[in-house]
């Protein structure tokens, strides 16, 4: 029962992933409940989720054309971030994490509930006021973002939307297919990080990949269909279980 929630957890992770980001609030707070340890459970799934951003790219491949100097410019900031953030994790004490965390997660809640609006607010701007490429600005939110994920990482895709559509002139599920693809760059960065410095619990990190694999194909193809508003309440749900399960903890 333990391998099946897990599994079904990371499906449905992979799937948020590839529409809004915050997979990990799925996640996460699953493997919380099986009584992991917060680090154990934040690296085992950070390795896990690789496989399903890179499907969830993948599958909004179409979306990604005409990119590339984009892409460069700013997977150079995400591999920086993720590399700084998963180092930051190994090197801070694990009372640290348990403390930052749920302040994390429930920063990432409020920005899942803010995202209608923020989806409004891109919609409504003025395209003249946007940038090419935004700049240093820019740049250095990426980076900022990709520290974050690397740490944590919870919510990442929903920071990313919101700096594209607010500085960028460009179509909002190209948007997302490039987030897709920074995702998985620090996603990808740390877990190299975390294979040679950290422990694993590598059942829990395969059961996760199988599932976030599905889902983030699953999600780039069906995912647009979903009720947000319904996908949005399971993400704060699980979140703040998450945070009342680390604060609890002794």
């Amino acid at each position: 029962m333990e391998a099946v929630a897990i599994g079904g957890a990371g499906i449905a992770a992979g799937g948020m992933n590839a529409v809004v980001g915050s997979g990990t609030l799925i996640t996460f707070p699953t493997l919380l409940a099986f009584g992991y340890p917060a680090v154990l459970a934040n690296v085992s799934n950070n390795v896990g989720l690789v496989p399903g951003v890179l499907s969830a790219a993948y599958g909004y491949r179409r979306e990604l054309r005409g990119q590339r100097r984009r892409l460069v410019r700013f997977g150079a900031a995400s591999l920086l971030g993720g590399l700084v953030g998963a180092l930051l994790l190994l090197r801070l004490p694990d009372a640290a994490f348990r403390a930052i965390v749920p302040v994390l997660i429930l920063t990432a809640c409020v920005l899942v509930l803010l995202q209608p609006r923020l989806n409004r607010w891109m919609r409504n701007r003025r395209q003249e006021d946007a940038r090419a490429d935004g700049g240093v600005p820019m740049w250095l939110g990426v980076l900022g973002t990709g520290v974050y994920g690397g740490y944590f990482g919870a919510a990442q895709g929903v920071l990313l939307m919101g700096m594209f559509g607010a500085v960028l002139r460009d179509d909002l599920q190209r948007l997302n297919a490039a987030k897709n693809v920074l995702a998985s760059l620090v996603n990808g960065v740390a877990a190299v990080v975390f294979v040679i410095a950290a422990d694993i619990d590598w059942t829990v990190a395969a059961l996760i990949a199988a599932g976030s694999t599905a889902g983030g194909l699953l999600g780039a193809r069906l995912g647009r269909r979903l009720p947000p508003a319904a996908m949005r309440a399971v993400i704060v749900t699980v979140g703040v279980t998450a945070s009342v399960l680390l604060i609890a903890r002794p």
